[in-house]
């Protein structure tokens, strides 16, 4: 499949995970791509050992399981920029060349990005244990930096002006989402809407793992349920979420509809959907990924007077829906992931 595409040399290729890293280091390659499941020493132990002492950009191979998805979300933490799902076999051969076109445009996307930024890990629990991996150190891009303190709510009198903040984000997406809803406070007065780009089995764990390092309450979302201030409820993979009004009150809106859009959950349908309903009392996030998904929603809920945020490039693993948002003239306020949570609580305020 790499090699299918002329943009990208293969110079290596290891028999399992020890080879795996031995090779890392011989060849120093600009991407790694790399099974979960390996002989002799397995992927997130592979894993750890190359950002321990060659650290690079790593693309994680993972079955569709729910151990699949529980070991993925863990290798991220460990420091994998992305991963994409392991084909099955007799799986369609519009699928194989539907994961062939997703696996090198992922290869070449991290390849160039800016910065390979490796910051504390993305899941450590709230009272690390010793054997909590520890801060990673990388030899380009930002400093590793601590977590993001909780962001307190203004004091000021009155309410807040927006009740919802809709994510769009995708490639790199699980750390920095993670990164910004443990920083929000308790009381966040607003509900919190999240389109990330990823399979069905995967959105569950993702939707825990943020649960139990959040002061917020995160949940994977459910059709027909009416969202609370101060939860955030993750789309999931496979399905689009939208929000809808009846009779005057708010429902989240769970479909596999629209078919042809690219990407499921699709950031453009969440933010077109919350802007159409909402108008100035919505708040629109676009964080890192690739492609331009949610900008045509942007367009909708940024006409509709609701307040746009983008990513800023140097912090995003893949600086491509921000841009699309930017370079469209639609964001607000572009700004670094460590200063996304304050942004996000003081745009609820505005």
């Amino acid at each position: 499949m790499l090699r299918s595409d002329p943009e990208i040399d293969v110079i290596g290729t290891g028999r399992d995970g020890e080879e795996g890293v031995e090779l890392v280091r011989k060849l120093d390659p600009d991407v790694v791509t790399m099974d979960i499941e390996m002989p002799r020493r397995d992927g997130l132990s592979a894993l750890k050992l190359i950002m321990e002492s060659s650290p690079r950009p790593v693309i994680m191979v993972s079955t569709l399981t729910n151990e699949g998805a529980e070991a993925t979300l863990k290798a991220l933490e460990y420091g994998a920029m992305d991963f994409i799902p392991k084909f099955e076999q007799g799986r369609a051969a519009i699928n194989l060349q539907a994961m062939q076109h997703e696996l090198c445009e992922k290869v070449k996307a991290v390849a160039r990005s800016r910065g390979f930024i490796r910051r504390q890990p993305a899941f450590a629990a709230r009272s690390a244990t010793p054997s909590a991996p520890g801060p990673l150190t990388i030899p380009t891009g930002p400093k590793p930096t601590a977590p993001a303190p909780v962001v307190p709510v203004p004091s000021r009198s009155g309410l807040a002006t927006h009740e919802c903040v809709a994510i769009g984000v995708s490639t790199g997406g699980p750390p920095a989402v993670q990164r910004v809803l443990s920083a929000l406070p308790k009381d966040f007065p607003a509900y919190i809407l999240i389109a990330q780009h990823m399979p069905g089995t995967f959105t569950g764990p993702f939707a825990k793992r943020l649960d139990g390092v959040s002061q917020i309450s995160v949940k994977e979302a459910e059709d027909g349920e009416k969202p609370k201030s101060g939860w955030a409820y993750v789309s999931p993979g496979g399905k689009h979420m939208s929000l809808e009004g009846r009779n005057a009150a708010h429902y989240i809106t769970i479909s596999a509809e629209p078919a042809s859009a690219l990407y499921k959950p699709s950031a453009t349908v969440l933010m077109e959907s919350t802007g159409k309903l909402l108008g100035s009392r919505a708040v629109g996030v676009i964080m890192t990924g690739m492609g331009s998904d949610g900008c045509d929603g942007m367009k909708v809920l940024k006409q509709r007077g609701g307040h746009v945020i983008a990513q800023n490039e140097a912090s995003c693993v893949v600086y491509g829906m921000p841009k699309a948002v930017v370079d469209a003239g639609l964001a607000d306020e572009v700004v670094e992931l460590d200063k996304l949570a304050e942004t996000i609580v003081a745009a609820v305020y505005k």
